[in-house]
């Protein structure tokens, strides 16, 4: 398996497949590279060579006690992306990932990066505030980090529901992606796990999004039950030189189903553009 060692010295995983035009992809809290096999193989197939790797903490890299922290995640991408010499770059990021790539782009990716695309992400900032009122309240962050350090097994069972949207009437989410949602969180150590929870929740990104000078795609469902997407897509949009917002109606916080369909389809359209 591919591996690279950050200049602090954090092993990383990562995977690739394809030839062509390097498209990254950055995974959100608390998964893996995993969450995007069925898009390493789609970019891969239509001519792309698609790169996913385990963000620090997570999935096979490393276990770290120290750098749980979006800069620290940002400076680990440029590294990848420099041991890989990767040019005409996309980056794509769900929800952590999101934040992750924009970034990335935004202090790092000049040169590199020609287009960003984000899915369900957290930027600009996902905690409420008074200035940010339809954010996520501090109590329900406070309840995640309990979740995860009293039992953490089960607290990632119980919020793969929301996370796929599961608890929808009519929702159609198999057992099988509730369990891989679980068993990618229990790849995560345990600091790592809950150290991203404050980098995912209490970075602002509002300087980062107004950076960016490549196109950028903002993608999210409409009934997201992890980021609010009044505090997040619709918010972003706002804030980017080059935007283009795409909503999804009905859809949840994770890439599973139709949703997944819809949301490949205008990726792989978006980086043909």
């Amino acid at each position: 398996m591919p591996y690279f060692t950050t200049t602090d010295g954090t092993e990383l995983y990562y995977t690739e497949q394809g030839s062509g035009q390097p498209v990254l992809l950055s995974h959100g809290w608390p998964l893996s590279s995993d969450a995007w096999q069925v898009e390493l193989k789609l970019l891969a197939d239509h001519g792309y060579r698609a790169i996913a790797h385990d963000r620090r903490g997570h999935g096979r890299s490393a276990k770290t006690y120290t750098g749980n922290d979006m800069d620290t995640y940002a400076r680990d991408l440029a590294e990848l992306v420099e041991h890989l010499d990767l040019r005409d770059l996309v980056v794509v990021g769900h929800s952590t990932g999101g934040g992750e790539v924009v970034r990335y782009a935004a202090q790092h990716g000049a040169g590199r990066v020609t287009k960003v695309i984000t899915a369900g992400a957290v930027p600009p900032i996902m905690l409420q505030s008074e200035a940010n009122p339809d954010g996520t309240p501090i109590e329900a962050l406070d309840a995640i980090r309990d979740g995860v350090l009293h039992d953490r097994s089960q607290f990632y069972q119980d919020l793969a529901v929301p996370f796929f949207g599961a608890n929808r009437e009519g929702a159609e989410v198999s057992q099988g992606a509730k369990d891989d949602f679980w068993r990618q969180g229990m790849l995560v150590n345990l600091a790592a796990a809950y150290d991203c929870v404050k980098a995912f929740s209490e970075t602002d990104f509002t300087e980062d999004l107004k950076a960016l000078d490549v196109p950028i795609l903002i993608a999210q469902g409409d009934d997201d039950q992890i980021v609010p997407i009044a505090a997040a897509a619709e918010r972003s949009i706002d804030l980017v030189a080059h935007g283009t917002l795409k909503v999804y109606p009905g859809a949840p916080h994770g890439i599973f189903g139709v949703y997944q369909t819809a949301l490949d389809a205008d990726i792989l359209a978006f980086i043909a553009r």
